[in-house]
């Protein structure tokens, strides 16, 4: 496909899931039967039929209503039976139907959330519950919106400043940050590669919200810190930037194949202290080997500060990945505080006396952040919480919570939704 086919391809698959509980909505008056019953093929030709009838103006209608009816005719084989006679009578009682008007917030707040922002009905309902129903209307706003790109320069490269009147005599139009003092805006969508000073490494795809948390490590150059889950490397080269490049920052995970993606960021970057270490943040404090020869320092010395930034249910970056609000339960929240816990207290072991630790995640769900957060310092008296205000810029103090910690969720700036804590072992302390 060309490059407007691939843009079309790309608007039409992912606002079907982004949009698809409000267009299964749509789609009620027009069908005898409920749409779960029809077979899944058939479910999405109507959902990509209606979310072209609706949300994409530059499509005719009639052109939309025929090409879903040749993708059934078409899959007819793998579907068993001709559907198309059905795709093209819903489809166009959809078009002769007036528009029906969102549900009103009463007298089920939940429902009328899900419709209106095609959020999952049992997250409003938590979010209600949580927040009351002005925040969780926020929080579905952030949520539902198309994210924008953003970058976060790369400043032993360039200059925000510089990068901006580099994109702006490529004509590309593109904005500061307001909250992130190291971030841009890309007005429109396009290919990461194409962008100027991509393969010079002078910037970083990030959201403005991720920025944030390095900072409240506050990293000074020459320490030794840890990330314990730190693939692709966001963070962890950011780090560095902040860092002048200079000290050794250990970049642990999992799996090798994503450290391999930190590596080839960190040589486009040109970060040089960054040390890859394959290994499970669990078994931190007990010996750890490299699978990885000659890139990974022993884990004997304690480290200056660290950087817990844990697996979560991804709650507060769903705007990215809408094909995962399918995938998320409520059980979830549960299964994650478990692994979070045992992460935090194996990389509190590594840290030493009078050391910093900040725990993050992209997800700000009390199970996954405050109730995490509680319960270790309650088990830990050695360790304190300390504010994050003196370590953000000043745009970034609406979003410090009343115990302290960074909180983006249902925030009206476009940034995801991300949560961290910054962390205080004693002096003295084992």
């Amino acid at each position: 496909m060309d490059g407007r086919d691939r843009a079309f391809a790309m608007e039409l698959a992912y606002g079907v899931l982004r949009r698809q509980e409000t267009l299964d909505w749509r789609l009620e008056p027009a069908l005898k039967k409920p749409l779960a019953r029809l077979p899944l093929m058939v479910q999405m030709l109507l959902r990509m039929g209606i979310y072209q009838l609706v949300c994409m103006d530059r499509v005719p209608a009639s052109a939309a209503v025929n090409e879903s009816v040749n993708l059934a005719k078409a899959n007819k084989a793998q579907l068993g039976r001709d559907w198309s006679g059905l795709v093209n009578a819903v489809l166009r009682t959809v078009t002769r139907l007036p528009e029906r008007p969102l549900p009103d917030l009463q007298p089920d707040p939940a429902s009328a959330l899900s419709i209106r922002h095609a959020v999952p009905q049992w997250l409003c309902a938590r979010w209600i519950e949580h927040m009351g129903l002005v925040k969780a209307e926020a929080a579905c706003v952030t949520v539902s919106a198309v994210p924008a790109v953003t970058l976060r320069v790369n400043g032993q490269r360039t200059t925000r400043e510089a990068f901006l009147e580099q994109l702006s005599g490529a004509g590309i139009a593109a904005r500061p940050t307001t909250i992130s003092p190291v971030g841009v805006v890309l007005e429109e969508g396009r290919a990461v590669t194409t962008i100027p000073g991509f393969q010079d490494g002078w910037f970083y795809v990030e959201d403005e919200a991720a920025q944030l948390v390095p900072l409240a490590l506050g990293p000074q150059p020459g320490e030794r810190i840890l990330d314990v889950c730190a693939a692709p490397g966001g963070k962890a080269t950011h780090l560095a930037d902040l860092m002048s490049n200079r000290g050794q920052i250990v970049a642990m995970d999992r799996h090798a194949a994503r450290l391999q993606a930190l590596k080839d960021n960190c040589q486009r970057l040109g970060v040089t202290m960054i040390a890859p270490l394959v290994g499970d943040a669990r078994e931190l404090g007990a010996p750890v080997s490299s699978r990885d020869e000659g890139a990974s320092p022993a884990l004997t010395e304690a480290f200056d500060r660290v950087l817990v930034d844990a697996p979560c249910s991804g709650i507060g970056v769903l705007r990215r990945h809408p094909e995962a609000k399918g995938k998320k339960d409520i059980e979830m929240f549960a299964r994650h505080q478990t692994l979070q816990i045992e992460i935090l207290e194996r990389a509190a072991t590594v840290l030493r006396p009078d050391g910093v630790l900040v725990y993050s995640t992209c997800s700000t769900e009390p199970e996954e952040t405050e109730e995490v957060i509680s319960r270790f310092c309650q088990d830990h008296s050695e360790w304190t919480r300390e504010s994050i205000v003196p370590w953000l810029p000043a745009s970034a103090l609406p979003f410090v919570t009343a115990q302290g910690a960074l909180s983006t969720m249902g925030n009206t700036v476009g940034m995801d939704g991300f949560y961290a804590v910054r962390l205080r072992k004693a002096k003295g302390s084992p």
